[in-house]
């Protein structure tokens, strides 16, 4: 007869000494029936909704769920935008050098406003702030429009209209990212960030080849068009629900705004690190720019979109089946692991002999990165505190949007210099490099427990009844799963 089972009746759950979990067994006044073992279709069944993306935020949550629709249609058109200003440059001027200094069209403004959004956030109601945005974009897309609709496009409004729009980015961009934590509660932090990794996932991978196949069945001003009809979608979405706005503060809109906001994100050493960590891999982790290079080696022009879309791929995978990421309370690990191994996987990039290894190691880390945004998204949304958010939203877009544009110099740069592959594996051995420095330097994102920074009207999880999946043992013994021992070395307040 098994250990703890009597004739007839089980024991209760084993809690305690054998010796008194069979004394609470024969004393038991009931008598248990054995429990058959579940079906395996039923375990495999239950094990893969567990695996796939909690959807709670949209079916519980109609301001979100209005916000995602009308966010992810809004997107869609942007994303045609995005590819339709490059390729109307190109076909005034037959120069990828006037393409390249769109980019700088772009970064400067963005750096312009991106803090006085990140302000404004923490000050007005969020959601006027967006829907004002929109309006401003679909008037500068308007403008697009009927400047392809003339017979000779004009260069510089291209130019004009990409500096108008990414500044324009800079005052919505904190807003948007700020109002998503206010909605949703905090067990649903981080469905929310893989919810919107999916939306934007979903644009990455859709929006550039149906932009191509307009573009070449209808024309340039129709893709303009629908891109514009994708912001009645938006501000449709806005204008059905109300929030909370910023509590008031008797402090005016100064620079001091700014420097508050600066400092608190200095004294967080944990968020901090996290700043470093996904800037460094934007630099020296992400070889864009070597695409068109790779492309190439591996079969020409006709291999390009392959290798934008691998990553893009992997990305929106993790974040489909993101489900297992609520279970993690050890958020810095997850970022600090998954970082370092995206580095890593950017070096395997260099040292591929063929095409379909070359993809396969790009979504893989798409996936990796999938995982750390996830993880960064809600370690930012439940820790950072409402009366902030917008401001360091706003150093976040600052860091996003420089990031890539350095990152392509250093490997063109390196590329140049010495070759390819010389340029793609160094910068993946820096980024990973980065990554365990920043994890030694700041110990505080090592140790990171979101169960620390879970709001008082939450339900905390109960560490002794349930295994910690995330960190620390649990009073069983459980190993953790994510991570190793806590640095200890390095400067840390």
């Amino acid at each position: 007869m098994p250990e703890g089972w009597t004739y007839g009746r089980r024991s209760p759950p084993l809690v305690g000494t054998r010796t008194a979990t069979r004394a609470r067994a024969r004393d038991s006044p009931e008598p248990f029936p054995m429990t058959a073992p579940q079906p395996v279709e039923r375990l495999l069944s239950s094990r893969f909704r567990a695996l796939m993306v909690d959807t709670r935020p949209l079916r519980e949550n109609r301001p979100f769920r209005l916000v995602f629709t009308g966010q992810g249609i809004s997107f869609l058109g942007t994303m045609f935008t995005a590819v339709l200003l490059p390729y109307q440059v190109y076909e005034l001027t037959h120069s990828s050098l006037a393409v390249g200094l769109m980019g700088l069209a772009e970064v400067v403004p963005v750096l312009a406003t991106a803090m006085l959004g990140g302000t404004l956030a923490d000050r007005v109601d969020r959601r006027r702030m967006i829907a004002l945005c929109e309006l401003a974009l679909a008037l500068v897309t308007a403008g697009l429009l009927l400047n392809a609709l003339q017979p000779e496009p004009q260069l510089w409004a291209l130019y004009a209209a990409a500096a108008a729009m990414s500044a324009i980015e800079g005052l919505q961009r904190p807003s948007l990212d700020a109002l998503i934590p206010q909605l949703l509660p905090p067990d649903q932090l981080s469905a929310g960030a893989a919810l919107n990794s999916i939306r934007m996932g979903i644009g990455f991978t859709v929006a550039p080849a149906l932009a191509g196949l307009t573009i070449a069945g209808f024309g340039v001003p129709m893709a303009y068009a629908i891109d514009l009809l994708t912001f009645l979608a938006s501000l449709w979405a806005l204008s059905l629900f109300n929030v909370q706005p910023p509590a008031p503060d008797e402090e005016k809109l100064t620079l001091n705004s700014v420097r508050q906001g600066i400092r608190y994100a200095t004294s967080r050493r944990d968020l901090l690190g996290t700043y470093v960590i996904d800037f460094g891999a934007m630099v020296f982790g992400t070889p864009i720019a070597l695409f068109p290079q790779i492309a190439d080696e591996f079969g020409g022009p006709g291999t390009l979109g392959l290798l934008y879309t691998a990553p893009a791929v992997g990305t929106l995978l993790v974040s489909v089946s993101s489900g297992w990421a609520n279970r993690f309370y050890r958020r810095g690990r997850v970022i600090v692991v998954s970082a370092a191994l995206w580095g890593v996987s950017m070096a395997c990039l260099g040292l591929a002999e063929s095409l379909w290894v070359a993809l396969l190691v790009l979504c893989v880390g798409g996936a990796l990165d999938g995982v750390s945004m996830v993880f960064r998204s809600t370690m930012w949304n439940e820790s950072i505190p409402d009366r902030y958010r917008g401001r360091l939203a706003g150093l976040e877009l600052v860091s996003v949007s420089t990031g890539p544009a350095i990152g392509n110099t250093e490997a063109g740069a390196v590329a140049s210099a010495f070759n390819l592959r010389t340029s793609i594996v160094s910068g993946g051995l820096i980024a990973a490099a980065v990554t365990v420095a920043v994890a030694v330097a700041y110990p505080s994102l090592w140790r990171y427990d979101a169960r620390d920074h879970l709001a008082d009207d939450a339900t905390p999880p109960d560490r002794d009844g349930e295994p910690d999946l995330a960190g620390e043992p649990d009073l069983a013994g459980e190993p953790d799963l994510v991570g190793g021992p806590v640095p200890t070395s390095g400067p840390d307040s």
